[in-house]
């Protein structure tokens, strides 16, 4: 609404200005199409109007005072290109005698205009006639929605630990880096052995025993991030064992188990220790000391499905590897030759108070090295 022409209590005439309104194509003057008297104005300058809602109401000169009230809409014909008279319910409807508002209105309610008895001038049909005609019971059947109710769950058990957890990880300043890691080599090593470790050791092959092994000879590396914080925040203490925590998801929730001492363990070693745990996990096995002791943890997320992520640490470690799912892509090699490349995205997150970024990316480089070269970890297996 730019300008107004007239007031509430003014006398106009039939085709008199009433008001200019401006559209987002054009601006166009909305003239009345009746004598009468100004009863009402909605908008003030400025104010948006949608299409079909009234402008003003008016008394119509030599009506009765019940059946005077009429309204101007923004759908008045006008010049403007997107103002258009709104679509009739019928073609029947078309010679009934009513406004443009109250053809909207009818058209609200789903009603046509042939049906209802106007009460104007003419057998004009009004607002009320509308209402009234609307009113009316119809043979209409009412849609009921069951009335649901929200369930409410205590938080208890697994659930319960680990809010607690998450609560002390709020007081961690994290920090992440993530990098891709070419594992085709990987691959290739564990599809010549899987079948004869299952025939020999009885024992499922996965990649997670090379990750953990070769996650555990870096921390000797980068000893500072199989650490931890004392209660005073005085003291930084080097664990001598590598207990790296697995995340499990079971029914009973996200539980982290830790395969104790990898740094003494061989790759099938870890790979049987990680399949107990699974088993014991999914069947609410899992003691105390499974669950105890962590002192570095991996989420294997690609396991369910995502590539990066923003993994939160478990006090008091402070760093943990989120493994995204490995990914057949498009890569060049040192020749520049094109090659198909399993990659794998592994996401740190580590505790900004402890270590620094550059001991993460070096860390993270020398992992690297171990997966996509696995045959380097036999110089360091014990």
């Amino acid at each position: 609404m730019i300008e107004w022409f007239v007031n509430e209590g003014d006398h106009i005439t039939q085709f008199q200005d009433l008001c200019e309104v401006q559209s987002d194509k054009s601006t166009v003057k909305i003239t009345s199409r009746y004598d009468g008297v100004i009863k009402k104005r909605y908008y003030e300058l400025g104010e948006f109007a949608q299409v079909g809602q009234t402008l003003v109401d008016m008394e119509i000169e030599g009506e009765e005072s019940n059946e005077a009230d009429e309204e101007i809409s923004t759908e008045q014909p006008t010049p403007m290109e997107d103002v258009i008279d709104p679509p009739v319910p019928s073609q029947s409807s078309q010679s009934v005698l009513a406004t443009p508002a109250v053809r909207n209105l009818a058209k609200q309610y789903g009603l046509n205009l042939s049906d209802i008895k106007g009460g104007g001038k003419d057998g004009r049909v009004l607002k009320e006639d509308i209402m009234q005609h609307a009113e009316q019971p119809h043979d209409v059947i009412p849609i009921t929605t069951p009335a649901l109710e929200d369930r409410v769950e205590p938080l208890k058990g697994i659930r319960k630990a680990m809010l607690r957890s998450m609560k002390s990880s709020l007081n961690i300043p994290h920090f992440g880096y993530n990098d891709e890691y070419d594992l085709t080599e990987l691959v290739l090593l564990r599809k010549r052995i899987k079948k004869e470790v299952k025939h020999s050791h009885g024992i499922k092959l996965s990649y997670m025993p090379f990750i953990v092994k070769a996650v555990s000879v870096a921390l000797s590396k980068y000893p500072i991030l199989n650490s931890q914080l004392d209660s005073n925040h005085e003291n930084l203490i080097y664990k001598t064992n590598h207990n790296i925590g697995v995340a499990v998801d079971t029914p009973h929730g996200l539980l982290l188990p830790s395969v104790k001492s990898v740094q003494n363990m061989s790759v099938l070693d870890v790979a049987n220790e990680l399949n107990r745990l699974h088993e014991a996990g999914l069947n609410n096995k899992l003691s105390p000391s499974d669950i105890a002791d962590g002192t570095f943890s991996l989420s294997n997320i690609g396991s369910i499905g995502g590539t990066y992520a923003s993994p939160v640490i478990f006090p008091p470690q402070v760093a943990i590897g989120a493994l995204g799912k490995i990914q057949v892509l498009p890569r060049f090699d040192r020749n520049g030759d094109l090659l198909k490349a399993h990659i794998m995205c592994i996401s740190w997150s580590a505790d900004h108070r402890v270590i620094e970024g550059a001991t993460m990316a070096r860390f993270s480089n020398l992992l690297k090295d171990f997966l996509e070269n696995p045959s380097q970890l036999l110089l360091h297996l014990k």
